[in-house]
């Protein structure tokens, strides 16, 4: 019995020496990191690693060797473009969207089109507010494809078996964010589809959840004339 104290001393030196906390870890220049206080001094996560501020000008990790090169992405994937610090926080930023097939996975967001709302400015398709009862949706940069959907509808499909045809009338920016013209809301990823109220409600899905998964294709190509521009739900 005299040796049951020694042995658990030695057990818990053992545990100290080789299982650190992971929790308390410091990444130095090229470690793995998620936020800001992962990262050692001046440094900052950039892209899942340590980096130096740019802001700054430091050239701390001149010196350190870089991580191998990512291998090459399959064909027809889309890329990050580069990133933009908001808040404290990194986000990726897109130019590019998946391809649209004709069941199309993304990401469903909720989306205040209205004046003063959380959309940030009017649309891009037509300069204006909506209300949102009307079913109308906006779209990552990529799917966006510089207003060339404008006036598009489209097919949504929920888990549910639920579906709901909205237009397109705003981009859903992937390159710029945190500032007035988005409301502070930095930029969105390569898969969304922000839609009104109208559109989860058609959807059958609460609103309060979010975000959900859903899939889309394109429907019916219409004109952008304001006598057809917009559908309602009632």
């Amino acid at each position: 019995m005299a040796d049951i104290p020694l042995l658990s001393s030695l057990c818990l030196t053992y545990a100290i020496f080789f299982f650190p906390s992971i929790a308390s870890a410091i990444s130095s220049c090229n470690g793995p990191c998620r936020t800001l206080d992962d990262c050692d001094g001046q440094l900052i996560c950039i892209n899942g690693k340590c980096d130096d501020d740019p802001d700054v000008g430091t050239h701390l990790c001149d010196s350190f060797p870089s991580s191998p090169p990512p291998p090459p992405p399959p064909p027809g994937e889309c890329q990050s473009s580069g990133t933009l610090i908001c808040r404290g926080q990194t986000y990726p930023t897109y130019t590019c969207s998946p391809p649209i097939t004709s069941s199309t996975p993304a990401i469903l967001l909720t989306n205040d089109f209205s004046e003063g709302g959380n959309g940030g400015g009017p649309s891009e398709c037509d300069g204006r507010y909506h209300n949102n009862s009307d079913l109308i949706v906006s779209l990552s940069t990529g799917w966006y494809n510089g207003g060339l959907l404008c006036g598009t509808m489209i097919k949504i499909m929920a888990d549910n078996g639920r579906s709901a045809r909205a237009m397109v009338v705003d981009e859903c920016d992937s390159r710029l964010g945190c500032d007035d013209e988005h409301s502070g809301q930095p930029p969105c990823e390569n898969n969304i589809i922000n839609g009104s109220d109208a559109v989860w409600t058609a959807l059958g899905v609460d609103k309060e959840l979010g975000e959900v998964n859903v899939t889309w294709t394109r429907a019916i190509d219409v004109g952008c004339g304001p006598s057809n521009y917009i559908v309602h739900i009632m």
